[in-house]
């Protein structure tokens, strides 16, 4: 069975609940059983009725009917027709039914794990929050000396002071629905991404820490930027920073997100970096 649906024994991919709280009957116990009338038809047309059926349905109930259903379901084509539906687009150049699997649920899945990204909430969910200076401050953009953030949706960015400020998130990936054999065996794509400006009037410092760790918090894999350095008389554009996590090895549990910085000026107030719109996704 494909490892992307995790022996069915952890998480439904879509709901999060357990996917199944008793052994798989064999094939010959289920009790569905195919009409005789649709054996007489054609591949292509049992995959796009089948196609129609909601996946957690295709993989708990339909593939236990028979032999012949199972090996669809286990393929490539339906997952790449369901995919087509319903406007999923993938990058893999073969039809392998596991990357089309995997596609599909963690696609279905894909959200932002950070909590409150641009202050709409103050500082809540943030923990580890380090107020150097005058402390983190929310701002409304484009802010004194600033620029309107590039895309719609965004109202409001975290600011620092003239000593250093940080702040971070662990994400729980089992509590949000990424159970233990698919980080260990699928091992998708961790994608993580910030904003960051300073002031036109006033030089800063920002700096980003991601770090992938264990059940007992070892650090399995990181990525750290370099202190950035944004000079006095900048433009005041916002910067989009990122990095993406892959073939990181079984293990992975939690995703440890830091951010911080500071001005260079040590001017009483919020001159320092301004950060927004930060994000991490499991993505296939």
């Amino acid at each position: 069975m494909p490892q992307c649906l995790a022996l069915l024994g952890a998480r439904d991919p879509i709901s999060d609940g357990p996917l199944c709280h008793y052994p798989l009957p064999p094939l010959s116990d289920s009790p569905i059983q195919p009409d005789p009338r649709m054996e007489s038809l054609p591949e292509a047309v049992l995959i796009r009725i089948l196609a129609s059926i909601p996946a957690v349905d295709l993989v708990l109930a339909c593939r236990l009917v028979c032999c012949q259903w199972k090996n669809l379901v286990d393929g490539a084509a339906l997952w790449i027709l369901k995919c087509q539906q319903e406007g999923l687009t993938g990058t893999e150049s073969e039809e392998n039914a596991e990357n089309w699997q995997n596609f599909y649920f963690l696609s279905k899945k894909r959200r932002n794990l950070i909590k409150n990204p641009c202050g709409e909430e103050d500082l809540q969910h943030w923990g580890d929050v380090h107020n150097g200076g005058d402390g983190w401050k929310i701002e409304e953009l484009p802010g004194d000396f600033g620029k309107e953030f590039p895309s719609e949706g965004v109202h409001k960015y975290f600011v620092t002071s003239y000593e250093w400020c940080r702040k971070s998130q662990v994400i729980d990936l089992r509590a949000e629905g990424y159970w233990e054999e698919l980080m260990d065996t699928t091992q998708p794509k961790v994608v993580v991404k910030d904003w960051y400006a300073g002031r036109s009037d006033a030089g800063c410092l920002y700096e980003l820490y991601v770090k992938l760790l264990s059940e007992n918090e070892d650090v399995l894999a990181e990525y750290k930027t370099e202190t950035i350095a944004i000079p006095q008389d900048n433009d005041a554009n916002w910067t989009e920073i990122s990095h993406t996590f892959s073939n990181y090895g079984p293990g992975v549990r939690f995703v440890c997100f830091e951010h911080g910085g500071q001005d260079t000026l040590f001017w009483k107030g919020w001159y320092g970096v301004r950060v927004t719109n930060s994000s991490v996704t499991v993505e296939p």
